[in-house]
């Protein structure tokens, strides 16, 4: 089994214990809070289940119908995942509006508060391990799980204050409002992700900093007159980078020193950015018809 997939299993995991322990935690103490962390805790399994799919689609090499590979497919998952947590957030939403106008009397605080800890440590835990793994093998999908898991978190810990200041007060009211501050909260990070995931389906540029240092070593190599570089593109693919550039030479130049210019930039390329395609285009700078495709 690849890493990748010893992650998203991870978080599979780490899903059905976080439900388990949090329907206790609801079931003694009747809290509407408890009650909305353990739905989006069942979102977090079937996000999960998505990444483990997603990440074994993506592992598989390029083929005939798919000839760029197979990486965009953690894109549709990380998309997924925060549409998921839109429903996760209206449940809470829901239920939380609900508990105002029919409000009923918690119980067995201190049990309910220690389990709902307990499950938050969890998952903030797996939810960093997954969100370093994301980075680390840049992948969407475990970034997206990492992120969904911390927003479990956030829940967790909005609703033991909650609890705690009702169980200090007697305001059992606030129980369902920190619940419907939660659910708001979490909207957020489901439209972060699914622009992310969008982004990257529209085949968004890479971060500043790869194309600042594409355009670092491109800039060592040109000569006023003589090299230049243009039509430089670039565009990610789950843990893949494109990149694409024109170098302009003298015609004179053979057909080998343009190519040992070329080899010699996308050597320095591949060793500043791993995991990156490049695809060049020598041309003659005296031609006219060089200069023809600047522009899309």
């Amino acid at each position: 089994m690849s890493t990748l997939k010893k992650f998203a299993w991870l978080s599979v995991a780490t899903a059905i214990v976080t439900i388990l322990i949090k329907l206790t935690a609801w079931y003694v103490t009747g809290s509407v809070g408890l009650l909305s962390d353990a739905a989006e805790s069942v979102v977090n399994l079937v996000a999960a289940l998505i990444a483990v799919w997603a990440v074994t689609v993506a592992e598989r090499p390029a083929d005939d119908d798919h000839q760029y590979g197979h990486s965009k497919v953690e894109y549709f998952s990380a998309g997924v995942e925060g549409a998921m947590i839109f429903v996760a957030a209206a449940f809470i939403l829901v239920v939380g509006v609900e508990r105002i106008i029919n409000p009923v009397p918690l119980e067995s605080m201190g049990i309910g508060l220690g389990i709902s800890v307990v499950a938050a440590v969890m998952n903030g835990v797996v939810g960093l391990v997954l969100m370093r793994a994301g980075d680390a093998h840049r992948s969407p999908t475990l970034k997206a799980d990492g992120k969904h898991l911390m927003t479990d978190v956030v829940t967790s810990g909005g609703v033991v204050v909650g609890l705690t200041l009702a169980w200090l007060t007697g305001w059992e009211i606030l129980d369902p409002l920190v619940a419907i501050a939660v659910g708001i909260n979490i909207l957020f990070v489901g439209y972060k992700l699914v622009r992310e995931s969008g982004m990257g389906l529209m085949d968004a540029t890479l971060p500043e900093e790869d194309n600042r240092a594409i355009e670092e070593i491109l800039e060592r190599h040109r000569e006023a007159g003589s090299v230049d570089f243009h039509e430089l593109r670039t565009r990610e693919s789950g843990k893949w980078r494109f990149v694409e550039f024109h170098a302009l030479v003298p015609g004179e130049w053979s057909v080998d020193r343009g190519h040992e210019l070329v080899e010699q930039v996308e050597q320095e390329i591949h060793a500043a950015l791993s995991n990156t395609h490049i695809t060049s285009h020598l041309e003659p700078i005296e031609d006219e018809r060089a200069y023809n495709d600047v522009h899309l």
